[in-house]
């Protein structure tokens, strides 16, 4: 796959192409999944639940980020890889936002980051922007707000709050935001905001609509507890590790494991 960049994903919305993203925590599923041709790939915060055993992102520290983002990019060299900006590490000061997320391009080798906010977060979009930091914006569904909004609730369902989201949406634009994650919104007005945007939007629970999507990989293979309704399994990965497993272990307790080609 071509090496990707910041312009390459307008390019591929100007085409017409779908743009593929999917959250990777690890070199291994990285390498996997930049061979089967994603396109971006997410280090989220979601590795809060998906990985660390988290109930949801808010604990997820900068540390953790960082740690996860260089696996990563050890799996995937050439891959585009953005990197999340975790609760709290930019909501406090400019200068703080700026510092978190100069670590994640200078530190963990991220090609962008990615914030949560609406048209509030603008400035700090700007900011990091003009120092040459690639942004992609968050509108509709914040988990790092998960308390404030009482749960995971689809947004922009009354007038009101979809005229906000389209504001939104345009003032990250205008910002210099580079692509918007818009998640768990109504498919109509995610593909209002689409057609109206000159960068890229990509759903998750948002509809066909939009420029592109993205999903959690641990979903996508059938390696969560829980599948959302925005996810599709593709793959029943995790009753194949159960079942490998189970059969280590009867061997090892048989005593058949391991064997003469198992020896030295």
């Amino acid at each position: 796959m071509k090496k990707l960049t910041v312009s390459s994903f307008r390019k591929m919305k100007e085409a017409g192409e779908k743009i593929v993203m999917v959250t990777a925590y690890d070199a291994p599923t990285a390498a996997m999944a930049y061979e089967a041709g994603v396109e971006m790939l997410l280090v989220g915060d979601s590795l809060g639940m998906a990985v660390l055993g988290y109930k949801n992102t808010l604990p997820v520290t900068m540390e953790d980020m960082l740690h996860h983002c260089k696996a990563v990019r050890r799996g995937a060299p050439e891959a585009f890889v953005v990197g999340d900006m975790t609760f709290m590490s930019y909501q406090i000061s400019t200068e703080e936002a700026l510092h978190n997320a100069a670590r994640l391009m200078k530190e963990a080798g991220c090609n962008a980051v990615k914030l949560e906010g609406g048209a509030e977060y603008a400035p700090l979009v700007g900011r990091l922007a003009a120092c040459g930091i690639p942004v992609v914006a968050h509108a509709g569904l914040l988990p790092q707000k998960v308390e404030a909004m009482g749960g995971y609730r689809v947004q922009g369902k009354t007038e009101e709050a979809a005229r906000q989201l389209l504001a939104d949406a345009h003032a990250l634009e205008d910002a210099g935001a580079f692509a918007l994650v818009l998640e768990c919104i109504p498919a109509a007005l995610a593909e209002k905001i689409s057609g109206e945007l000159t960068i890229p939007t990509i759903g998750i629970g948002a509809g066909i609509g939009c420029n592109g999507q993205v999903q959690v990989i641990h979903d996508i293979l059938g390696m969560s507890c829980y599948l959302p309704k925005h996810a599709k399994c593709y793959a029943d990965a995790g009753s194949m590790i159960r079942k490998a497993l189970g059969d280590y272990v009867a061997e090892v307790k048989a005593g058949s494991f391991p064997g003469p080609g198992n020896s030295f």
